[in-house]
């Protein structure tokens, strides 16, 4: 256990381990599967902690009436919160993207929970502040605003990713993988955005919390084997 965790929660907590990784890297798959493979012999759960925003902003296009129109305005108005150097577009945008980092923060006191109840955690993805916007990092710290409502929602997001972020995985598993590979999984995303994606995996430090990094490019059952040996040691070591 880190010691932020000392000072956050009074009683010993349970292992903590991410598997992080670009859309497409497989790292839902691979956590549920872990967890299928361990839930025998550890009291072991898995935890979703992005925000499902893109899922979303999917079943709005598949809408009868003006959805693929609605997605195109709402993913328009999302990329230019997420971009450097681009102004916030409107209150209301704010606002939603404030929401859905609520739910993140709210799985996170989930998980949270489950740790202090003496259960094992595999999350898919992990919340962090390395790069804004983008990559469950805070999605109002990127661009730029004059509102003062807007700044001051910013302000709080941050203070609650940085809230998070500080409590470090015990390990955490970078799914390496090319934009065009992800994309050949992920036809349904956008390929700017897995390129983004992609290229910032590798940039991601947790705070300096142990990273193993894997190939997801390597045959499924290859990274399985991987990650799966290696959660084994980290439990057995924390006994």
């Amino acid at each position: 256990m880190h010691q932020q965790d000392k000072i956050l929660y009074n009683k010993p907590l349970a292992p903590l381990i991410a598997i992080i990784g670009c859309d497409g890297s497989g790292k839902s798959t691979l956590s549920m599967d872990i967890v299928e493979a361990l839930k025998s012999t550890y009291p072991i759960q898995r935890c979703y902690l992005g925000q499902g925003s893109g899922n979303i902003a999917r079943h709005i296009r598949n809408f009868r009436f003006g959805g693929k129109f609605l997605e195109k305005i709402i993913s328009k108005k999302a990329k230019t919160t997420r971009t450097k150097g681009e102004k916030i577009p409107g209150l209301i945008t704010a606002l939603v993207i404030y929401a859905f980092s609520a739910i993140r923060v709210r799985n996170f006191k989930k998980m949270m929970s489950l740790r202090e109840h003496g259960i094992i955690v595999i999350t898919d993805r992990y919340p962090q502040i390395d790069v804004p916007g983008y990559y469950d990092g805070p999605g109002l710290s990127a661009a730029h605003t004059s509102n003062w409502m807007i700044r001051l929602l910013a302000k709080w997001e941050y203070k609650k990713y940085e809230q998070m972020a500080s409590i470090k995985p015990q390990l955490i598993f970078r799914l390496n993988i090319d934009a065009k590979t992800a994309f050949a999984r992920k036809p349904d995303h956008d390929f700017e955005l897995l390129k983004i994606k992609a290229a910032t995996t590798p940039k991601l430090t947790f705070g300096g919390a142990k990273i193993i990094d894997i190939d997801a490019e390597l045959p499924y059952e290859d990274v399985y084997k991987i990650v799966l040996e290696k959660i084994k040691e980290n439990i057995a070591n924390k006994k």
